[in-house]
């Protein structure tokens, strides 16, 4: 599998997407003035404790006071307190942890026992804001890097459980507790697996040094202020996801190209020519394709290319997935229940796609096709699990119901991707809107698919606007029109049409009769 990153820079914003095999399964925008990322760790003071809730309510500088719920204080809360107390007090004059911890909180612990109105905690954005709430905080403060996570106020080392070799687990404990600093615990990363001593060094020290820097910035801070930025997104997914499968980076800003350049230099040297920068005069989504990609992903209506459709809708409560078989049309050696489970097994591959590429979290409520036997369901259930273990979000995935549906959870740490794919009509001054035009000609070649396969037509007219005539009678450079490329490909006999009286984007399908052929 071949994985690329491509990003693109601009002055308001970067967009980063990610391709397996040219196929569009992540993309990220990342604010250039975004002050509250998942990561960050703030100096925030305590506005309003809620008994009620166990929770309390945190100014952190953003126009909404964050949430801090009891349950994320941590065990260790006590020892945080005390330090910050200390640094910002000048009783505690250096980041070293080589103090005596104090006792661990209450499980089942009071907020109003443990905290009061205007103290001033360390805490970490969990999750970023949201719709209408404020960010999300814990005071679990962890320091993420390429091989480990560091955890101050702890001495325990954990390993990764996709981390499978019990010999290898050991080797990794035992180097890592030789190395690491007393008063800190360690989560041994995936990536971490068969790395040598010098590169587990070399991380650790890179995070000592960010905890330094957190104890320097501490030192002067008054509530509520930014004490730690994590690193921008892109590094973070540099860090998080590079690894063999990674066979390209490409660029569009010189400045940004040179930063991750030195970034990658840092984490993967084997890595570094990788990286490119992309000075192509078309814009870097279009040739790369993933323009078309992003219009065809995030509209309402998602049909694959076989003509199995899904519906999204989403509601403030959940996501709702309808699977529609669409134009596949059933097949004729095969039974109604083995049509419905190939339909579904393809549905649930892009739905494992959609929930990566929109980031949709929270409930999400899959209304498959619906299948008798007990065999397919479970089967389904077993396709949906493997489609969905390259989604780096937790997640919980509950077998079909005997409605037909699966319930799945997904965890939310930021705004759910919401892209706009309708543009203003052409043709009535931009009051309308219309689906996306780039993907007409798309349409109408899937709708001539269908017709030419499997209602097996061989002589076919298409009338359309003349706009889209034009298009699609042109020759492209030295290739064919478009019309005779689909003669080729489907064995038919094709006409193309103009039709004044037609919209911008309608079209009909005829047959040799002169009868309208309904899709």
């Amino acid at each position: 599998m071949s994985v690329e990153l491509v990003i693109n820079s601009s002055p308001n914003e970067v967009v980063i997407a990610i391709l397996q095999d040219s196929k569009l399964v992540e993309l990220h925008r990342e604010k250039t003035n975004n002050n509250f990322s998942v990561g960050d760790i703030y100096l925030g003071r305590v506005k309003k404790i809620m008994p009620g809730l166990n929770a309390t309510f945190v100014d952190v500088g953003y126009e909404k006071d964050a949430f801090l719920h009891y349950l994320d204080l941590g065990a260790k809360f006590n020892s945080f307190a005390k330090f910050t107390k200390g640094v910002l007090n000048k009783q505690i004059n250096s980041s070293q942890l080589d103090f005596a911890f104090e006792p661990e909180i209450e499980k089942t612990g009071k907020i109003e026992k443990t905290l009061k109105s205007s103290d001033q905690i360390l805490v970490q954005i969990a999750k970023e804001p949201i719709s209408t709430k404020g960010p999300r905080l814990s005071s679990e403060i962890s320091l993420a890097g390429r091989y480990i996570v560091l955890v101050p106020f702890s001495n325990k080392v954990s390993v990764s459980q996709k981390i499978k070799d019990e010999e290898e687990r050991e080797r990794l404990i035992r180097l890592i507790k030789s190395i690491k600093p007393k008063g800190f615990g360690v989560i041994i990363r995936t990536v971490a697996k068969n790395k040598k001593v010098a590169d587990l060094h070399a991380d650790m020290n890179e995070l000592e040094q960010r905890w330094e820097n957190c104890y320097n910035a501490l030192k002067d801070a008054k509530a509520p202020k930014k004490i730690l930025g994590e690193i921008d997104r892109t590094s973070s997914l540099l860090r998080d996801l590079l690894s063999k499968d990674f066979s390209n980076i490409h660029i569009n800003d010189e400045a940004l190209y040179n930063e991750i350049k030195s970034y990658l230099i840092t984490i993967a040297p084997d890595k570094e020519k990788i990286i490119k920068h992309y000075t192509g005069k078309t814009h870097i989504f279009e040739h790369f394709g993933i323009e078309r990609q992003i219009k065809s992903l995030f509209g309402k209506n998602v049909t694959l290319k076989t003509g199995v459709y899904l519906i999204i809708e989403h509601t403030e409560a959940l996501h709702v997935i309808d699977v529609n078989s669409g134009q596949r049309g059933k097949k004729k050696d095969k039974t109604q229940e083995e049509n419905a489970l190939e339909v579904n097994i393809e549905a649930a591959e892009e739905i494992a796609r959609q929930l990566r590429l929109r980031d949709m979290g929270g409930i999400v409520v899959v209304d498959f096709i619906d299948m008798r036997e007990a065999a397919n369901r479970k089967l389904l259930f077993e396709k949906m699990q493997e489609f969905m273990m390259h989604d780096r979000a937790k997640h919980n995935i509950l077998p079909p119901s005997k409605f037909g549906l699966i319930q799945i959870t997904r965890q939310r740490v930021r705004p759910e991707m919401e892209i706009k794919t309708a543009e203003k009509c052409p043709c009535c001054g931009g009051n309308g809107e219309v689906h996306s035009t780039v993907l007409l000609v798309d349409e109408v070649e899937n709708n001539l698919r269908y017709i030419a396969q499997q209602l097996n037509i061989k002589k076919i007219t298409i009338n359309t606007h003349p706009f889209v005539e034009a298009f699609i009678n042109k020759r492209i450079g030295l290739l064919s029109s478009l019309r005779k490329q689909w003669q080729t490909k489907y064995k038919a006999t094709i006409d193309v049409l103009p039709s004044s009286a037609y919209s911008f984007l309608e079209y009909h399908f005829f047959d040799e009769k002169g009868e309208e052929i309904h899709k």
